[in-house]
């Protein structure tokens, strides 16, 4: 595992926010599962109940792709990547409005274009020789 960037970072990545979707619930005792206001996690990122699966979710498949194998890997961080992009732009759109229904505010918007371009860049640039299972 330690030899390829892309089980390392899946792995790594998968651990920290399988912890952030746990405690997510420690402050969202009282928000509803796509209220478009959360709770605010760490005291900046504010989150919502389905926020907090979302991030378990991801969590799980990273890590579940990071112990697996380098094909994995690759394709879970670049499919996690491209989609914390898509997340960060509509985000940039959707804050402040009903359609917020995973309570994103300012500081969320950095951490999903921060995960995208490190996901982004391993799963694309390393690991070249295993080649990426097309979806």
């Amino acid at each position: 595992m330690t030899r390829s960037p892309n089980r390392l970072l899946a792995t790594i990545f998968g651990a920290v926010y399988l912890l952030i979707g746990v405690l997510g619930f420690t402050v969202t005792a009282n928000t509803g599962f796509f209220s478009t206001q959360g709770g605010l996690l760490l005291g900046i990122f504010e989150v919502n109940i389905f926020h907090n699966v979302a991030h378990l979710l991801i969590g799980a498949a990273l890590l579940i792709a990071g112990l697996s194998s380098v094909r994995a890997a690759k394709t879970v961080n670049t499919v996690v990547g491209a989609a914390y992009l898509l997340l960060g732009i509509v985000g940039l759109f959707i804050t402040g409005t009903d359609f917020n229904i995973l309570a994103l505010n300012v500081p969320d918007h950095v951490l999903h274009f921060g995960s995208a371009v490190i996901l982004l860049g391993v799963g694309l640039g390393a690991d070249k020789s295993t080649r990426a299972a097309v979806a």
